[in-house]
This record gives C-alpha cells, sequence and structure tokens, in this order.
C-alpha cells in the first residue's frame, strides 16, 4: 500500500528535529509521498529546502490568509521565482480564515484573488484554505473560475451540499483527520459520497491528529489512520482508498512518472 499526504507541515517549527524520523515512521506505515505546504517566507523556504532534500517530498508555496499582511511587491517577486522551481507542485494554501480574523476580510480576499491569478499565470494547481469561511471561499473560486483550474479543498470539512457544489468547480476534496472525528457525521457522508476520483486524503500535521490519536501532534505517518477512516464509510478496502488518492495525488500535482518513490 502506497499512500500520499496530500497536505502537511514538516516545515513547522514543531518538527524542527524530528523530521528525519517522521519521514521514516511515515514510510515504515506505507506513506511515501507528501506534499510539504508553507504559508508565509519563512515557511516556504522551508517548503522547497526539504523538497530539495528529500525527493520523495515536494513543496507547495503561497500566503496563507493569516499571512497576508506580508503579501507585497516584494515577497509576490520572490513567490514567482518559487513557482518556477522543480520541487513545487502547488500554490498554497490560500483562502479565507474568518475565525480568528487576525487579518481583515478585505485584504484577505484581495490577496487570495491575486493568488489564484498566480496560479493561473503559471499552470499551477491551488491548494485552498478555508475555516469559517465557506461561502465567501466558495465565492471568491466560483468567480474566479477556478473550473479551468485544478485545485483541492484542503482538510474539506463540508457537508453533502458543499461537497457537491466544490466538485462542481473541478475541484479536489481532501480529508483530514477531522474526517475519523466521532461527532463529525455530515463529513463522514461527504467523505463516503465524495467520487473516489477527486478524493485526497491528508494530515495536516502537526494539528487535526485523527482517531485513536485525537490530541497529539499529528504526523504524517497518520495519514493511514485517516485514509482508513474513509474506506470505513465507504465499506470498501483501505488498499482501494489508497491506490485512488495516491494515484489522484500524483495527477493532480503533476507528478505522473516524475517523483518516484525512494
Amino acid at each position: 500500500m502506497q499512500l500520499f499526504d496530500s497536505h502537511t507541515h514538516l516545515n513547522d517549527p514543531a518538527f524542527s528535529d524530528q523530521v528525519p524520523a517522521a519521514i521514516e515512521h511515515a514510510r515504515q506505515l506505507g506513506v511515501v509521498n507528501m506534499a510539504i505546504v508553507g504559508s508565509n517566507p519563512v515557511m516556504n523556504r522551508q517548503a522547497i529546502e526539504l523538497a530539495q532534500q528529500y525527493p520523495a517530498l515536494v513543496a507547495i508555496v503561497g500566503f496563507h490568509p493569516e499571512d497576508a499582511a506580508l503579501y507585497s511587491s516584494a515577497t509576490v517577486a520572490k513567490l514567482e521565482q518559487q513557482l518556477q522551481m522543480p520541487q513545487v507542485v502547488a500554490l498554497g494554501e490560500i483562502g479565507m480564515d474568518f475565525h480568528q480574523q487576525a487579518t481583515g476580510k478585505k485584504l484577505q480576499e484581495r490577496v487570495f484573488r491575486e493568488q489564484i491569478e498566480l496560479a493561473q499565470a503559471y499552470h499551477l494547481p491551488i491548494s485552498i484554505h478555508n475555516r469559517d469561511a465557506v461561502e465567501t471561499t466558495y465565492r471568491i473560486l466560483r468567480e474566479a473560475h477556478v473550473e479551468n483550474l485544478c485545485g483541492i479543498m484542503h482538510s474539506f470539512n463540508g457537508d453533502v451540499g458543499w461537497m457537491q457544489k466544490f466538485l462542481d468547480l473541478g475541484l479536489y476534496l481532501s480529508y483530514s483527520g477531522v474526517v475519523s472525528f466521532k461527532k463529525t457525521k455530515e463529513i463522514h457522508e461527504a467523505a463516503r459520497q465524495t467520487p473516489l476520483n477527486r478524493l485526497l486524503v491528508e494530515t495536516d500535521a502537526p494539528y487535526l491528529a485523527p482517531e485513536p490519536l485525537r490530541g497529539q501532534q499529528n504526523e504524517p505517518a497518520n495519514t493511514l489512520y485517516t485514509l482508513e477512516a474513509v474506506a470505513r464509510f465507504r465499506d470498501v478496502d483501505p488498499d482501494v482508498i489508497a491506490q485512488a488518492t495516491y494515484a489522484n495525488a500524483r495527477r493532480v500535482f503533476g507528478l505522473e512518472g516524475d517523483h518516484e518513490t525512494n
């Protein structure tokens, strides 16, 4: 069984002295590829450095909505350079976050829209963050015509209705450890109904550890437990989900024929 953690943060300070061990533990549980996701200039640089050091890793770079204030002409120029690097497979994580609102909504929206335009210019998929802002996130994506641009709803936590809306925009849905929580019934049903060819799994490590490890620091190895939860809801063998999500991740990131596992 080969698994692809489509969204993880080995570049987070929580992993500062744990990266080799985390990668090895992940390999032991079948997680042979992972996308390391940036959010600001420091995290972007570190994502690329990790992807350069470990061939089984790829990088995603961009500005998280909470870091939208750092989006300037200078940082955009650097971002454009990074988007052309061979290790970079997507732009993200970008989106909207109304949970803490450390950054104003208007600034978040402007930076989100401009990064979508960047992704379109460089023909790259986008990794989309949405927290307590689903209607605004959907509106922006629809108005930007992302049906012509491949993208991923990272840590999708909506119901079947929102599942269908985002699928209609041509997006993939990536499920994190939240899908394994006992009380997230609407997400269980969305995971059950998401078409197999549009399904991804992730950890969002060091956050959102799945059952039975909820509350602990998450790590890429735990992709397995999220995948097993999705398989239970769909009443299929985990190998079916593993094969589909691995192929889907490689397709959305443009890795078919490249980045062989090691």
